[in-house]
Formats: structure tokens, sequence, C-alpha cells
């Protein structure tokens, strides 16, 4: 395998990353993407004295997993962020020689204080530094690591990435895991100071033999679970419901994030059912969320890429973080996701289409184009009708990227698709269709959602999220947008914004 690593003269290895990295017609511009290099999990996600704080896994040598560090942003608004210097590196020996793998950070009695996954020789254990009180210099507990194991007598698939909380006067973890020849699970923990662990048992454990293949698998082993309440509070209120969010891995693979609805109680979760987190499957992984100062539960994800190692070599990035969504209960009891509001300060350039009947003729709207949007609309739709958004057109129509709202003929619901069959001419690049299951009132009323940047493609639905990337070989001219339909649609409103860059020009520091 060659790799393209022309630098301008006077450039090292690292910042030809970062030139590379800047130069990438696909590289998003308001989506968080790390200055060069590997980009995966968010992690260590907190609000600290009026901060936004995003951790995440970095690898700052080169666009590919390995030497994973814990890269950190900042921001006041949830919109421009500041490369801050990383956290964790990996250890010259020790529980972390490998790579600072996934975890979080807690308050300790006004200690910021990061749980994580430290690993060595092809495993991974529980590891803990403690911060200063601006969250940019870390030391690490010489107690590392604080777990020394697995639980005993249990054959485990894998044992990684935690949610820590204080629950009255002890701490509780979850680790993410799975037992062998059963299923995914949670390991529950608890302690009183964040080193000594006691361990609890599993929190709830899946069925790896029910629906393999299929979008809602829950796999063989859990990564980045995460563990929250929604409701009127997040104390004890018997009408709250509590989420346990995972992403079902299996065997190096990663397939999709799912969360649990139900009921935790005492040292186990009651589940109500399980749900899809995301209809673009591993295009939204990894996921952690956050309660903000203001109550908001704040969650990120991880937008994987789908072109070759190569492409992402000759990049110089790979991996970026989806925009930060707030997460309330929906009305069909599950979770209802939308864009951070701030996000409304980047649009620029104010187009409305006027409202009108769509019909099977397509209309290209030529006030609308590029490849960094923020689209509103609204659309109605009769029982057996389908409306589609055209994204990221050719003039000659040979790429287009096609999202599509369908009504079933008995008006009782509907499905979100994504078609990127025809959104890239590159034939080493995943088009494969996205899709999931769309509810809908009576009247037929759609409120879509679409935010492009470059190959970032984010779609809420009624509240239901579809997120992917897309590569089109002219992405230059791949900028048209228009909408079309069978059936009987009403277009009752369509509001498009340009949207300037979150990032000042020019490349970033790998090593800010």
């Amino acid at each position: 395998m060659t790799h393209d690593l022309t630098l301008t003269p006077g450039t090292s290895v690292a910042e030809g990353l970062a030139e590379r990295a800047h130069r990438d017609p696909h590289r998003p511009r308001f989506h968080f993407t790390a200055p060069g290099g590997w980009l995966n999990d968010p992690n260590g996600l907190t609000h600290w004295r009026g901060v936004y704080h995003l951790f995440y896994q970095y690898n700052p040598f080169a666009p590919a997993h390995g030497n994973i560090h814990w890269g950190h942003a900042t921001s006041t608004d949830l919109v421009r962020w500041t490369d801050e210097p990383i956290a964790l590196a990996p250890g010259l020996d020790g529980p972390d020689r490998d790579g600072c793998w996934s975890g979080v950070l807690v308050d300790d009695g006004g200690v910021p204080t990061i749980v994580y996954s430290g690993r060595h020789a092809g495993h991974e254990l529980p590891c803990v530094a403690r911060g200063s009180a601006d969250l940019r210099s870390w030391t690490k507990d010489e107690a590392n690591p604080v777990i020394a194991a697995a639980p005993e007598g249990v054959d485990v698939t894998a044992f990684r990435d935690h949610c820590v909380w204080r629950e009255g006067a002890v701490w509780r973890q979850l680790i993410g895991s799975g037992i062998r020849g059963v299923g995914g699970t949670a390991f529950l923990y608890e302690s009183d100071d964040l080193r000594t662990w006691r361990y609890v048992g599993p929190l709830l454990t899946g069925t790896a033999a029910q629906n393999p293949g299929e979008p809602d698998w829950t796999g063989t082993t859990w990564e980045c679970v995460d563990l929250f309440r929604l409701g009127d509070s997040e104390s004890g209120n018997a009408d709250a419901t509590d989420v346990l969010v995972f992403s079902a891995w299996d065997e190096g693979t990663t397939h999709h994030s799912l969360y649990w609805t139900g009921r935790y109680q005492g040292d186990a979760f009651t589940p109500t059912a399980v749900h899809r987190l995301d209809y673009g499957g591993r295009y939204f992984y990894a996921p952690q969320s956050t309660r903000d100062e203001h109550g908001r539960r704040i969650m990120f994800g991880w937008l994987q890429e789908g072109r070759t190692d190569d492409a992402n070599a000759r990049a110089g990035w790979c991996g970026v973080m989806s925009l930060p969504r707030i997460v309330t209960l929906g009305s069909d009891g599950g979770l209802h996701q939308a864009p951070a509001p701030e996000l409304t300060r980047l649009r620029r350039d104010h187009v409305a289409v006027p409202a009108r009947r769509l019909n099977a003729s397509y209309t290209r709207l030529y006030d609308v184009r590029g490849d960094q949007l923020d689209l509103e609309i609204s659309l109605r739709l009769a029982p057996a009708a389908t409306a589609r958004l055209v994204l990221r057109e050719t003039p000659d129509g040979a790429e287009r990227t096609v999202v599509e709202v369908n009504r079933t003929h008995d008006g009782a619901g509907g499905t979100l698709r994504l078609h990127r069959e025809t959104s890239s001419l590159d034939p080493t690049v995943d088009t494969e269709p996205r899709y999931g299951a769309l509810p809908m009132g009576p009247d037929g009323r759609v409120e879509l959602r679409v935010l492009v940047d470059h190959s970032a493609l984010e779609i809420f639905a009624n509240g239901h999220p579809l997120s992917a990337r897309v590569y089109p070989t002219r992405p230059d001219q791949a900028v048209g947008v228009g909408v079309g339909a069978d059936g009987d649609v009403a277009l009752d409103r369509f509001d498009a914004w340009q949207m300037a860059s979150a990032f000042t020009a020019g490349p970033r520091p790998l090593w800010p």
C-alpha cells in the first residue's frame, strides 16, 4: 500500500497531515474534526464552569486507528471549537502503553477526574487521571489500573469503555463487555473513591443469537455504554424513563448504536424495548452524552468514514464528530433528537422556497445550492405518497444523493430512506442505502431538518436521525438541490441557509 505524502518544502510529516486535511474538499467545515490524523469516539463530554469540553480518541501521527491519545477541544456555544493541548498520551510503559481508550469525566468533589480504558498487551483495563481546574493538565494515578481484570469466572469478549456516576454515597460504573456464547452486556461496579471497585454483576445482558444481521441486532459486545434518565427530572421521578445506550460490536466490526428504554433500579435494568439510535447504522457510533448546566441532555457520536484506508491516508485525516444533539423523550416512547439550537448562529444567506404541491416532475431549486447547507422543510404526505429531496447533485445528474420520505397506504406511518447509490462515481466508496421507520400523525406531516457539510450528512425527520457520508467525485460541481414527489405531497415550507465554517482559515496544529 502506498500513500501520497507529498509535502510543502520545509514541513514535517505531522504538519503535512494537517495541510492535506485542510485541502481535502470532503472535509466538513462546521462539524468538529481533529486537526489531522485519526478521530473516533467522543470522550469525557462535560459542561464545566460554563465551558463545553469535548475529548476524543485521537491519533496525531496518521489517519489510522493506532497510537490512541485523548484529543481535547473547548467551546462556549457548541458551535465554534478551540483546540486544546492533548489530555492523555500513551505511557512509555504501564497499563496504557498501547493507547488511552474511551472513557468519561466526572467531578470528584471539585476535582475533574477521568476514568478511561488503558490498553496494554491486547487488553483494556480501567485507569484514572486527575485534572487541573481548567482541564488542561492531567496526572495519571499510580494505582492504575484500578480494576485488575474482568470479572472472575466469566468468559468475556471484551472489557472496555466506561459510564460513571455518583449515586448517593458511592460511585457506580458500567463497563462495556460481552459474555461469550450469550451476548453483549454492561458490568456494574461500585466504589467509595473511584480507585477501589467492587463487582456487582451484569446490569443487563443481550441475546446475540436473536436477529443477527438485522439493524437492531444487539451484537456480541456492548461498547461505549451510557446510562441516563429522561423525564421531569433526573431524580427518582416515577414517570421518568431510563435509557441505556450501547454500540453493538462483533469480532472487530462496528455495527450500530442502539438503546434500551426501561427502568434502572437497584442493581438491574428492566428493559421495555430496544430501539435504533440512528438509522445511519455505523455512521453514528460510540455516542456519549452529558447533562449541561442548562439541564439539557446533549449527545455526540462518531461519524465513521465510508471510503478506503488509502483514500483516508491521502486525505491526511479520518473521522468526524456529529453535530451536538439535544435528546428528549418522544411521544412514541423513544428518543427525540434534534441539532442543538446554537448551530443556527452559523446560518447565512437565507432563501425561502415558495409553498407548493409537489408532483412526479423533478424541480431543481436553482436558488438553493451548496455543500454547506442547513435546510428546514415541512411536508404533508397523503397515504401512499413519496417525497424526495435531492442533494449534492452535479449539473448532469450523474452524481446525486436522495432523501426519500414515504407514507404507507393505510396512512399509519412511513419510512425515511437515504439513497446513496448515485452519490459517487467512485466504485470504492460505500453507497449502500440507509432507512428506518418514520412515525407520523394522521395528517401525514413530516418535519425535516437536513444538514449538509461536504461529506457529512445528518438528517432529522420528526425527531428520528439518519447520519451518513457521501463522496462525490466532482465535489465542486455536486452542489445542486431539488425536490420531487410521487402522489399527493404538499410542500408547506422550505427554508435554506448557507452555513459558515466553524474554524478559522488555514491548517490547525496537530499538537496545540
